[in-house]
């Protein structure tokens, strides 16, 4: 495996909080990868055989359903690292692991993650902490699909992929927000246009611009709020 250069910070970070010389052990393990749009990190129910701590870029959690429909449960950004199952003892998820916005990431083969594990110490504790994240991520995100509307529901999600887009124009089609939130493409056009209307954000062809956060932020249940203090204080560690 060659090996990747963690002399500067990294930008997951996971990582980027480890002491220098945890992280100088770790560079022999940790290889750097291209994140393409589309690609699929795991498949559910396969064997996990990398995990990827993200540097840039999105990547979906998405639960797999009778019929072949697919709905995002979670998003990992840098913040977070794919494969966590591993961490908590796992061979395989029962989601699938699919890139959502194109990026980069530092991979590592699960079996050395689960070497790290077992070794104990600071990288352990900031997996453990990612993967608790993403658990309440996940229940929060199944409470909002089962009780809001999909106008609050969209506005939480645009405010997710924005907080770790970091840019207020993304790359977005209507099809795929819609097959995201488990959705018929109609329901999401109206919601769009709902949105727009109330001055919070502009679409273009295959792309949904921020032009006012303050009011997306009004247009969201409280999930958005929910799921962003909870991650916060976890990966502060507090």
């Amino acid at each position: 495996m060659a090996s990747s250069n963690l002399s500067k910070t990294p930008q997951n970070r996971l990582l980027a909080a480890l002491p220098p010389e945890v992280r100088d052990d770790l560079a022999r393990r940790l290889e750097p990868v291209e994140l393409p749009l589309r690609k699929i990190l795991h498949e559910a129910g396969e064997p996990i055989t990398y995990v990827y701590f993200v540097e840039a870029g999105v990547v979906s959690q998405l639960a797999l359903l009778d019929g072949g429909q697919e709905i995002e449960v979670g998003l990992i950004d840098r913040e977070g690292v794919v494969g966590f199952a591993v961490a908590l003892g796992g061979q395989t998820s029962p989601v699938e692991a699919m890139v959502q916005v194109p990026g980069r990431a530092l991979r590592m083969t699960a079996n050395d993650l689960r070497a790290e594990m077992a070794r104990g110490g600071p990288l352990p504790t900031a997996v453990l902490r990612s993967a608790l994240s993403m658990s309440i991520q996940t229940s929060q995100v199944a409470a909002c699909n089962a009780r809001h509307g999909l106008d609050e529901r969209l506005a939480r999600w645009l405010l997710m992929m924005h907080d770790r887009v970091h840019e207020d124009r993304m790359s977005i089609t209507h099809e795929f927000i819609a097959m995201m939130l488990g959705v018929r493409r109609a329901g999401v056009t109206l919601a769009v246009g709902t949105l727009e209307k109330a001055g919070a954000i502009e679409q273009g062809r295959g792309t949904v611009t921020v032009i006012d956060r303050s009011r997306l932020e009004a247009a969201s249940c409280e999930c958005y709020e929910t799921i962003r203090r909870e991650t916060e204080t976890l990966l502060n560690g507090s």
